[in-house]
């Protein structure tokens, strides 16, 4: 299982019967009872009849994931509908706004494990959806003040992403990964996995010393770019460093700060000298960090009440509205717990 999610276009009902079969199949192949499976399909047929009966069609993006000892499937369904004016009415097992029986965002609610929507008037929806293969199973708590999601696509028509993130926990502190290898499909998979690789094994805790021992054992593939955040818990303070065109922005309230990266190629051309910026560390503070994929000229000020939400629904919010649809979109929220 790798980290990306596939994506469906719903604009016609005689999707849903294929893309439900197939979310089946998988629940199967990870374990899942007939019964666990059997619920899996009814949270599907919700999520994408509601997408053709409000919202005129959408996105389903889904992925198979092994966490913490357990698999799970997640879905992330986007619309640019009318939006919902009273989420937790709606919310509410037989509630209906068209005369139905009113199973549906209640009920999805109540069979899967993470339910999480986030809506605005003439702007859409975004939905989260947690399926593990134990109904009863608890969502874990966010350890060592971090809370993170992230939405990952492939460029369309490949296989592989040729973007990669990772995030890596030690008693000092924390650190986040997120790479672009050059181009798209296998050669920019292969620069960013094995970039990924070496962050995992370095001892280094400072972002320019790591970036330099991969730019050293990276020269052999296509090159990308990175920028990797860390975190001391000592000096309660981020140091990050990067090269390339990763964005960067660290929100402190309504107040944030984009991160400036070097130019150059990490694996080709970086410069001889590499400073991380530092920047105090504080509670409640939002990490954002994406791929070119993604348009810059985003603002979350400009979404209501988007803070208080999960980082996953941050991410897949800002992704819904400003992905290029041209190359490999990955996209990464961290909040401050």
């Amino acid at each position: 299982m790798d980290n990306t999610f596939s994506t469906y276009k719903i604009d016609d009902r005689s999707l849903i019967a294929f893309i439900k079969r197939e979310i089946h199949n998988l629940a199967l192949q990870l374990g899942f009872s007939a019964h666990r499976a059997a619920e899996t399909d009814i949270i599907i047929s919700e999520l994408t009849s509601n997408l053709i009966k409000y919202a005129k069609g959408g996105e389903l993006l889904y992925r198979a994931h092994f966490n913490d000892g357990y698999n799970e499937i997640e879905i992330y369904c986007l619309d640019k509908g009318i939006g919902i004016d009273n989420v937790g009415r709606m919310m509410s097992d037989g509630y209906s706004s068209s005369s139905t029986l009113g199973h549906g965002l209640g009920a999805i609610k109540r069979l899967s494990n993470d339910f999480q929507i986030y809506s605005m008037r003439n702007w859409g929806t975004v939905q989260y959806v947690k399926i593990c293969e134990k109904a009863d199973f608890p969502v874990p708590v966010p350890q060592n003040g971090l809370s993170y999601g992230a939405v990952a696509l492939n460029y369309p028509g490949e296989k592989v992403c040729g973007d990669g993130y990772h995030v890596k926990h030690s008693r000092r502190g924390f650190q986040i990964f997120m790479g672009d290898g050059l181009g798209h499909g296998e050669k920019a998979n292969e620069a960013v996995q094995l970039a990924i690789k070496i962050f995992k094994q370095s001892a280094e805790f400072e972002p320019s010393a790591i970036i330099r021992d991969i730019h050293s054992d990276v020269k052999k593939s296509r090159g990308l770019v990175a920028t990797i955040a860390s975190v001391d818990y000592n000096t309660e303070t981020w140091t990050i460093c990067g090269v390339g065109n990763i964005n960067t922005r660290l929100h402190n309230g309504l107040e944030n700060k984009t991160y400036t990266p070097y130019n150059g190629i990490i694996g080709h051309n970086i410069p001889r000298t590499l400073t991380s910026t530092t920047i105090p560390y504080k509670k409640h503070q939002i990490l954002v960090m994406h791929s070119d994929g993604l348009r810059t000229r985003w603002n979350l000020n400009e979404f209501t009440s988007i803070f208080k939400q999960i980082p996953g629904i941050i991410a897949s919010s800002v992704l819904k509205e400003n992905i290029r649809g041209n190359d490999d979109a990955t996209i990464l929220v961290a909040k401050i717990i």
